[in-house]
């Protein structure tokens, strides 16, 4: 069985600053909750980000996309940092980590 490697570089500082972005009703951050679906890197400057939300309803919906851009382009490396929001396919508790289910009582 084949291990995924650990990412390197600009992608692992990325997610090291995903995981300081918290959903304000939920005690872990937004990278732990499976919120993130890619992360690309063109350029080796240029970061594209698809995340989602618990739901379309929630009340972070107009903050935190914002908040995740703005803290990737605070990145030396980082020239430009897009954020798309998607609905497909929906969150749903099954796509968080076991640390976050665990920190939530969930296992």
């Amino acid at each position: 069985m084949s291990e995924t490697p650990a990412p390197e570089g600009l992608e692992a500082q990325v997610i090291d600053v995903l995981k300081t972005c918290f959903d304000p009703e939920i005690p872990v951050d937004i990278y732990q909750l499976g919120m993130i679906y890619t992360i690309t890197i063109e350029n080796d400057d240029q970061v594209e980000i698809e995340m989602t939300l618990t739901s379309p309803a929630c009340p972070a919906i107009g903050t935190l996309p914002g908040e995740v851009e703005d803290k990737v382009k605070t990145l030396d490396e980082v020239n430009q940092a897009k954020v798309n929001l998607v609905w497909d396919p929906p969150w749903n508790p099954d796509m968080m980590s076991e640390a976050a289910k665990l920190e939530l009582g969930m296992m």
